[in-house]
Parts: C-alpha cells; structure tokens; sequence
C-alpha cells in the first residue's frame, strides 16, 4: 500500500483522533497515520477529547479501553447513538468480555496492543470510507 492511498484535497483529508493515555503509543500512531498523509489529533483521556475535539468531515477514533477516568468502553456506553465517528477499540489487557462488550456497542475493530500497522491503516482506510 503507498502512503498515499488516502489522497484527497487537503481539505478533505481524513482525520484519526487517537484516545490513548500512553503517550509513547500516540506518538507512534501519530508516525505511522501522518506517513500516510492523515491528519492526527490526540488526547490522553475521554474527558480531553470531550473538552477539547473538534468535529472533523471524515475520520475516525481509535479509543483505548483502558484509560485514566471514564473508560473507553464507558465513553462508548455513555454515547450511545450519539456519537459520529467509526471507533476501533485498542486494549493491552484483552479480555473476552472487554471484545464482546466492545463488539455490542458497534465498534468497527477491536485490536489488541501492539496491533500491526498493516491491520490498523487497512482497518482506518475501510472506516473513513476509501474501502
């Protein structure tokens, strides 16, 4: 896959937003979205992505579950319907029941830590509707 297999018109650009508290592992989604000319934007936690998320065209949430705060699963609960994004769940604790749950809330991916890039950027590209 060339990394510009999401091309567009910079406007029109897909974003990821990545909700993850470990900051090593957003910088290293950050690295691998943006080589794929994808606009990233990241918070550490539900409540920052609430006070702070800014409505995008296109794009989609990569949530991890476990997080400082409300959880990923949680935030999910919580928003029902309501929310507008595709989320792909990341967890370094899976567990059956966190995946099922996961799966019952529409979730497109669930992915354990460490997920390939390959899986990820296939799995970001379906969601932002370049499939």
């Amino acid at each position: 896959m060339s990394p510009d297999f999401f091309s567009s018109s910079a406007a029109e650009t897909p974003w990821v937003i990545v909700v993850d508290d470990d900051e090593a592992m957003r910088d290293s989604l950050k690295f691998l979205f943006e080589s794929y000319g994808l606009n990233v934007e990241e918070h550490d936690s539900v409540e920052s992505y609430e006070r702070d998320h800014k409505p995008h065209a296109r794009g989609c949430l990569i949530l991890d579950h476990n997080l400082p705060g409300m959880s990923g699963l949680s935030f999910l609960a919580s928003k029902g319907d309501k929310l507008d994004l595709p989320v792909v769940m990341m967890s370094g604790c899976d567990k059956r029941d966190m995946r099922d749950r996961a799966m019952e809330l529409n979730v497109l991916a669930y992915f354990e830590k460490p997920a390939a890039n390959d899986l990820l950027v296939e799995t970001i590209r379906r969601a932002v509707g370049n499939a």
